[in-house]
């Protein structure tokens, strides 16, 4: 356990730098791990030693299932903690326009397509029913990566243009809503809410989510008056923002519904909180509690996301090619229509458009967390990496030539 999870950080942390540093997202490097320490590289070329770090049955793959639940739902609280409903609402129209396009319209393209074409799109009779596949694909095809898109922007000098807010402002609400419906739709594949059916458990999820957002945050604004007075700085307040969204996580999964989606709403309910706009708040709590997460686990996560799985035996050329091909076309069309409706320029609204079309982690975790419940196969998990990681890459570069001619 401590040989793979030593090699797996120091060689998820040496490519992810190595990536950043010829302008790819980290996650590139920390993916290209998986594929070189396993069975795509590592397991062809020396088997023994592949069985020997990674064994395919015991403690060690007990302890890895554990820590990558506990690193992806606390990679999503982090996610959470970067959303600001303010923002949307000082933006109004725009923001609301281009967010609703970019949810509704990728979503409809997506799942038409997994309805129409399942077998073209990997889905394998048995796993799932074909309208839960479809419904997944859609989601898939609808998030945005809100990190991705922030870093992007503020490399190019757009964070506080009109492009830069319109989009953040509308990735914020088209997250929340992916999560909200990918979460709706985990609940009707996971045999481990017995306790509650279907409608208690999605009628229970929005009661959460609503009472979390409402009462819940008022309660934690007053709670964190009482630990900033009588615990040690910073660590009083991490521990107090951890407990909240492992709590979370466990009220969600108890319920029904996957932990990842109580630390999403655990994130945002403390992200909107009136005592995170305190400098030292953000300096000292926040920044700590992401660099941890972004620093250690999720690129662990990452790489161990190709730990198992052979992807160039599970690579089909032409599912990832429509994969990204129906991504592109949903997102960046949706996106740019939306935005010329608002009055923006032709050019304002097509770098919008491949602004959102950024997937990266969130896509990859999504993918993976649907590759544990069965709902897609392997091949359709290879191509949702791929495009993940093809969208990501040209959004920066495609935004900075749109806004330069």
């Amino acid at each position: 356990m401590f040989v793979a999870l030593g090699l797996l950080l120091m060689a998820a942390r040496i490519l992810g730098e190595a990536a950043r540093r010829l302008g790819q997202p980290a996650v590139l490097g920390e993916l290209l791990v998986g594929i070189i320490l396993g069975p795509t590289l590592l397991g062809r070329l020396a088997p023994e030693l592949y069985a020997a770090v990674f064994p395919s049955s015991g403690p060690v793959v007990s302890f890895f299932s554990g820590f990558t639940l506990l690193s992806v739902s606390l990679f999503l609280f982090v996610a959470g903690m970067e959303i600001h409903f303010s923002s949307v609402l000082k933006l109004g129209r725009s923001a609301l326009t281009v967010s609703a396009a970019g949810i509704v319209i990728p979503f409809a393209v997506g799942a038409l397509a997994g309805k129409a074409f399942p077998a073209q799109l990997g889905y394998q009779e048995g796993t799932v029913p074909p309208l839960t596949f479809a419904l997944f694909f859609g989601t898939a095809l609808s998030i945005s990566a809100l990190p991705v898109i922030a870093k992007t922007l503020m490399d190019l000098g757009l964070y506080r243009t009109r492009v830069g807010t319109v989009t953040m402002a509308a990735a914020v609400v088209d997250d929340l809503f992916g999560w909200i419906i990918f979460a709706m739709i985990l609940s009707t594949v996971n045999s481990a809410h017995e306790q509650f059916s279907v409608p208690a458990v999605l009628g229970l999820t929005l009661a959460f989510a609503a009472l979390m957002l409402t009462a819940g945050r008022k309660i934690l604004d007053r709670v964190l008056l009482k630990f900033a007075a009588h615990t040690q700085w910073p660590g009083g307040m991490i521990s107090l923002f951890l407990v909240v969204a492992l709590l979370s996580s466990a009220f969600t999964e108890w319920i029904g519904i996957h932990s990842l989606f109580g630390a999403f709403i655990a994130g945002v309910v403390i992200g909107e909180s009136e005592h995170m706009q305190d400098p030292r708040m953000d300096q000292d709590v926040r920044h700590t509690i992401d660099k941890f997460i972004t620093s250690i686990l999720a690129p662990i996560v990452f790489a161990t996301a190709g730990i198992r799985i052979d992807f160039w035996s599970n690579f089909d050329p032409v599912l990832t090619l429509t994969v990204i091909l129906i991504a592109c076309a949903g997102k960046i069309a949706g996106c740019w229509w939306a935005a010329r409706s608002t009055g923006m320029e032709s050019r304002e609204a097509m770098a919008i458009g491949f602004a959102m079309n950024s997937r990266g982690a969130m896509e990859i975790i999504m993918a993976l967390i649907a590759l544990e419940a069965k709902i897609i196969a392997v091949p359709l998990f290879v191509a949702l990496v791929t495009m993940a990681i093809v969208t990501s890459a040209i959004s920066g570069p495609m935004m900075k030539k749109i806004l330069r001619t």
